[in-house]
């Protein structure tokens, strides 16, 4: 019996232990390559014609047996055998079955090393594409939102106690700007993962007079590899989209903390839509806000792979090791889990409902507006700290005869400090607390609006009140 030969099975005399080809395998999640993989393969096919290291009949036929390839990966007619080891030998199989021997002309002047690294690129171009797309509509969402809730003002917090009225949409939009910086960091990873390997084969490049610029252009990428041991190992690009994309987590996980917290008795200020919660098993009362709660833990999930990542690459010599096939479940499994999380808080997001006047009415409570008042006597020429300490221990007494800062007298205003005028009251309401911080960057309502008008002339965004 003729023992089945692998592509590299020249120099061994044994086949290979069948637990080792269900060990080393990676078919079951680099597939999902197979577009990528064909795309570069056509690439270079074209490109190892045009040099004349295969003829122009051999490419045609390569060409047109890739195409047929994809179809039937696309429609479900392509069957994966076990002996399959990952998409590339799954793909350059099918072809030499189609074609006879020069399908096994493709691999010249390349290897495994350089195409997956190739693979990985094009399908990374190719998601954080769409990821900035997903990026940039749940920024319109939350500016959307800001828009509708301009006037809704809501008790701000620092260590988890109410600090200083603002503005829900001055909220909202701490989280365009959040949004903002991550749109920036994945832009400006482009110019490091848009960089084409292809060439470097195992570690060394080749001696074939192949054109890697020529085949750079084909598949649109704007810049070559200028070292090839660097370009067979280097995984920074994975690593740092997934760093970009732990960091989407944290904000996406920071806001769905606050729609949990707020969605509570306790707080009361928002309503999550029931589509977007569910049920107790045993409680029928309970509304759970089940999809704030994944995003939250999906974050977690993010943070492993960045970290399995980080820790699979520390130790490794140069140039490739088989260490770096597990590269992929993280990687593929993090941009799953972000598009997923974009999608549904985006609809989500969407869908809340405000209850503006419980937020209005806790907004004043907490003495939020004691800044005010130390600000009040600042502008009389008392100097801050004199004015803190006052304010402070009016405070105090306000606290032990179960007073607020608006119900004092003048009399009892006077002894603290005698700067204080009948004027004082004007600055103890949220409006005027609000208000009063008309600076870029500030919560005042002027300010907010000046922001959402700046992001609209700007073009970053366009506004569709109409949305929600």
């Amino acid at each position: 019996m003729q023992k089945k030969e692998k592509p590299w099975g020249g120099r061994f005399g044994k086949q290979t232990d069948k637990q080792v080809e269900t060990f080393t395998a990676s078919i079951q999640f680099d597939k999902r390559l197979y577009r990528y993989d064909i795309e570069g393969s056509i690439a270079h096919a074209t490109m190892l014609a045009r040099q004349g290291i295969i003829s122009q009949v051999e490419g045609k036929s390569i060409i047109k047996a890739l195409g047929n390839i994809r179809q039937d990966l696309e429609k479900g007619r392509f069957t994966f055998s076990d002996g399959d080891e990952d998409i590339h030998m799954a793909i350059e199989k099918a072809l030499i079955d189609k074609i006879g021997e020069s399908g096994g002309k493709l691999h010249t002047g390349r290897s495994r090393n350089d195409q997956i690294a190739l693979d990985m690129r094009l399908y990374l171009r190719d998601q954080n594409a769409q990821i900035l797309v997903m990026l940039g509509q749940l920024k319109n969402t939350f500016l959307n939102l800001a828009t509708q809730e301009i006037q809704t003002i809501m008790p701000g917090y620092t260590h988890m106690q109410k600090a200083q009225p603002v503005l829900l949409s001055h909220y909202l939009l701490a989280y365009w700007e959040m949004l903002n910086r991550d749109e920036e960091r994945l832009t400006d990873s482009q110019k490091r993962f848009n960089v084409m390997p292809l060439g470097s084969a195992a570690l060394a490049g080749t001696g074939l007079p192949i054109d890697r610029e020529y085949t750079a252009n084909l598949l649109n990428f704007p810049a070559l590899s200028q070292n090839s041991m660097d370009a067979v190992s280097d995984r920074d690009f994975i690593i740092e989209f997934i760093s970009a994309a732990a960091m989407i987590m944290m904000h996406l996980s920071r806001f769905a903390e606050d729609m949990i917290l707020w969605s509570t008795d306790e707080f009361s200020f928002v309503q999550i839509d029931d589509a977007f919660t569910t049920g107790s098993s045993i409680m029928p009362q309970k509304k759970n806000p089940d999809v704030a709660e994944l995003l939250r833990g999906k974050t977690a999930r993010v943070y492993g792979h960045l970290v399995t990542l980080l820790t699979l690459m520390k130790g490794l010599p140069m140039t490739y090791n088989r260490d770096l096939q597990e590269d992929k479940e993280p990687f593929f499994d993090t941009v799953d889990t972000v598009k997923a999380c974009l999608q549904i808080l985006n609809a989500m997001v969407q869908r809340l409902t405000f209850n503006r006047e419980k937020m209005h009415s806790d907004a004043a409570g907490g003495f939020s507006t004691a800044t005010d008042v130390a600000e009040y006597l600042v502008k009389k020429g008392v100097p801050f700290r004199s004015a803190h300490s006052a304010v402070g221990r009016m405070v105090a007494y306000c606290l032990k005869k179960n007073k607020v800062l608006e119900s004092l007298t003048m009399d009892e205003f006077h002894g603290f400090r005698s700067e204080f005028q009948e004027d004082i009251y004007s600055y103890l309401t949220v409006e005027s607390a609000i208000n009063v911080r008309n600076i870029t960057g500030g919560t005042s309502l002027q300010a907010v609006r000046k922001r959402i008008k700046s992001l609209e002339k700007n073009g970053r965004v366009k506004v569709d009140a109409s949305q929600r």
